[in-house]
């Protein structure tokens, strides 16, 4: 539980420093040298692309588990080195090998490795300062700083559609960028989280569905979304929890839920989409446009009131409320597990 503590406190109040490089680069430097190799020149067979789409998503996964499991290791190891720690009795397999331990140096360690993985405060950062600048009317900077955080064209969107845009990235990456990685660091350690984050640093490479990638890139999406599937249902109870005790209409996030995330044509995006939509009281999706090419979604939740800009403010609440429970949860669960078992 310790490691998970220090890796909120680090994502909370380091978050991503530009002048450290993280370690999604890393990833995308593998698939983009892996995608050369695999992908190759000329025309090529569905069949044929899809295995070697599969093989570059398995050789990511497997590469990045390997290299973060190795880093623990050495962590492991200055842990034993410089801070013995006493042990008697049946040690849990969690508390001692690559994974999450009871020492403090390798609690330190894989706390930090785990807090890098997490992008929490990358996102409020991001969603705070476009409220401030549509606070201050400065509407197309606003503009500007979304490009950095949407996919979607962002030239002519006006005040409230920022706002939706906005809120919606901060909905959906609750999940990709905390819970899913935490999620994954509690079944597997730390390198789980890593492994994770290279599913889905996959996912925004290669899985579109364009001539290139449509089945050079499917195994990476469709193992996205297998990936996420527990996170988010998980999430979207847990961020129920958080807005009920946020203030927020359990009932209407519930009924949300029901009736507007199987409309979403992610499998999992529309969860956190969906509960967020019932908790704000406003209506997300609708009519985007990407380079230029309109896309309609089906929209979520009811326009009770207007969205503006304290609406990103609300949902960056609800996502770091969310964080904590779901971190004290998980904590809780992993503890009894270890307990049981000694």
């Amino acid at each position: 539980m310790l490691t998970i503590v220090i890796a909120l406190l680090y994502d909370a109040l380091v978050g991503d420093p530009r002048w450290l490089p993280h370690p999604v680069i890393g990833i995308g430097k593998i698939i983009s040298t892996l995608e050369k190799r695999l992908y190759g020149a000329g025309k090529r067979a569905e069949r044929s692309l899809l295995f070697r789409g599969m093989v570059l998503s398995l050789l990511t996964v497997g590469i990045t588990f390997a290299v973060s499991a190795a880093v623990m290791a050495l962590v492991q190891w200055a842990n034993l080195e410089f801070v013995p720690v006493k042990q008697s009795g049946t040690v849990h397999f969690l508390d001692k090998g690559i994974f999450i331990g009871s020492g403090i140096v390798q609690a330190l360690g894989g706390g930090i490795l785990l807090g890098i993985a997490l992008a929490g405060r990358c996102l409020a950062e991001a969603a705070f300062e476009i409220k401030d600048l549509l606070e201050a009317g400065e509407i197309v900077e606003a503009r500007r700083k979304l490009s950095w955080i949407v996919g979607r064209d962002t030239e002519q969107l006006d005040e409230s559609e920022i706002v939706r845009a906005t809120v919606e990235t901060v909905a959906e990456n609750t999940v990709d960028g905390i819970t899913s990685p935490l999620f994954y660091a509690f079944l597997l350690g730390v390198p789980g989280a890593y492994a994770y984050k290279a599913v889905n640093t996959l996912d925004s490479m290669i899985g579109y569905r364009n001539d290139r990638y449509l089945w050079f890139g499917r195994f990476a999406a469709r193992m996205d979304d297998v990936a996420n599937f527990l996170p988010a249902r998980l999430t979207g109870v847990v961020m129920i929890l958080a807005g009920t005790l946020l203030g927020y209409p359990a009932g209407r996030m519930i009924q949300t839920w029901v009736t507007d995330a199987p409309k979403h044509p992610s499998p999992n995006s529309g969860i956190p989409e969906s509960v967020v939509a019932g908790a704000l009281g406003v209506q997300l999706g609708g009519l985007n446009y990407y380079g230029g090419v309109p896309s309609r979604r089906a929209t979520m939740g009811q326009p009770l009131v207007t969205l503006e800009a304290r609406h990103i403010g609300e949902v960056v609440r609800i996502m770091a409320v969310t964080a904590i429970l779901y971190s004290l949860a998980g904590g809780a669960i992993l503890y009894g597990i270890g307990t049981w078992l000694r």
